[in-house]
């Protein structure tokens, strides 16, 4: 059995797969509290399910693409059979974890978007950087950069851990940072890294659940 906060149909809007149809099952808990946290109502609310029962919701959609995501669904260790269950299915499954968890039993064939925190998200003590090493080529790392600091920082961190080869996604914190200005930092110092805007903040409300 698994907590589940909701399972949606959207847009997926953040990624390789931005753009795209997608399933979004998202998991109840997380272990963070982050400063800049939009899935606060994550954290206890949700109602207990079995993997069967998930996996009928996700096939309501008729969509191929489905993302487990939380808070932070390896709190839950039983989210480990849900994702190898998906796979086995022929769903692309993607994982969106906070990289605070260990990573290394999760299925192989599940792409994986790693978030790791900043210093203005006051999480970024919580890191775990030896996740690194069990990244794929396929899997991203994303950085969400409120202020300069943590442009920065980032910055530092692909240096530190050697990730100038991996695929870096950089974002703002919705509200807090400008997106011209983080683009003219980028340009300025020529990262080779992916400008994303969470897709699906521009095209609904903000605020609203389950898109």
């Amino acid at each position: 059995m698994l907590k589940v906060n909701e399972i949606f149909h959207s847009i997926q809007g953040e990624g390789a797969h931005s753009g795209e149809r997608c399933v979004f099952v998202r998991l109840t808990y997380c272990n963070l509290r982050c400063s800049y946290c939009d899935t606060e109502y994550a954290f206890y609310e949700g109602e207990e399910m079995s993997i069967e029962k998930i996996i009928d919701e996700v096939e309501k959609y008729d969509c191929n693409l489905v993302e487990v995501t939380g808070g932070e669904p390896l709190v839950q260790k039983e989210s480990l059979n849900l994702m190898t269950k998906l796979c086995d299915l022929g769903y692309t499954t993607l994982l969106e974890t906070s990289g605070s968890l260990p990573i290394e039993k999760v299925d192989r064939r599940v792409q994986i978007v790693m978030d790791f925190k900043t210093p203005s998200s006051k999480m970024s003590g919580k890191n775990r950087y030896e996740n690194i090493k069990f990244l794929k080529p396929e899997d991203e790392i994303k950085f969400v950069i409120g202020n300069r600091e943590d442009y920065e920082w980032s910055k530092k961190t692909i240096e530190n851990f050697d990730l100038a080869r991996k695929n870096i996604l950089f974002s703002v914190v919705f509200g807090k940072l400008e997106p011209v200005k983080l683009v003219e930092w980028l340009l300025k110092d020529k990262l080779n890294v992916r400008f994303q805007l969470q897709m699906h903040k521009y095209i609904w409300e903000p605020e609203r659940r389950g898109v």
